[in-house]
């Protein structure tokens, strides 16, 4: 994850400053979302990873799957991708570029991870005390994960709370092998 990110970052810190001068940050997070569905689409990439296919040709089809929803700027970054053999980051970049856009808004991205769904009055109290921690607006995506057997694991920015029945057993057993 590390490597991708790494990978990603000054793609998506180049693609961000270009569309604050352009004034553009929707519509770039826009590209950048239909770009990265593509790029995440399976058949995409078995083509993505065909040897056979030069760069130019893969930069082509990848357009051609976009159409329209690309300006000149966003085929010059997927042409420059391809050519790299990149294109297989763009989720990356497109989340590293929404967190630079949501902080140059002044709002924080949280991600709220739970067992079961959770109801519009926890996502509300989750809202409240991480708006009242950070002082500022919070976007929150939650999402389900069944694996964690409950409770709940919140990170929003550098921090991370881990409420999971998962992660307390994994701290029970780290505690109890030491």
């Amino acid at each position: 994850m590390a490597e991708i990110t790494t990978i990603a970052r000054p793609y998506a810190q180049a693609a961000f400053k270009l569309a604050q001068q352009e004034q553009a940050l929707d519509r770039w997070a826009q590209m950048l979302a239909l770009a990265a569905q593509v790029a995440a689409d399976e058949e995409m990439n078995r083509l993505l990873d065909d040897p056979r296919l030069t760069a130019e040709q893969i930069a082509g089809l990848f357009i051609d799957v976009c159409d329209d929803a690309l300006d000149e700027h966003g085929r010059n970054l997927i042409r420059l991708l391809a050519e790299n053999r990149r294109l297989g980051v763009f989720g990356e970049i497109h989340r590293l570029f929404l967190l630079l856009k949501s902080e140059a808004e002044g709002v924080l991205q949280a991600e709220l991870i739970s067992a079961r769904p959770v109801s519009e009055q926890q996502k509300a109290a989750v809202l409240g005390a991480l708006k009242a921690r950070f002082g500022r607006d919070v976007e929150l995506d939650c999402k389900v994960d069944e694996s964690l057997i409950g409770g709940a694991v919140i990170r929003a920015g550098d921090l991370v709370i881990d409420g999971s029945v998962r992660g307390k057993l994994a701290r029970l057993a780290t505690a109890l092998s030491h």
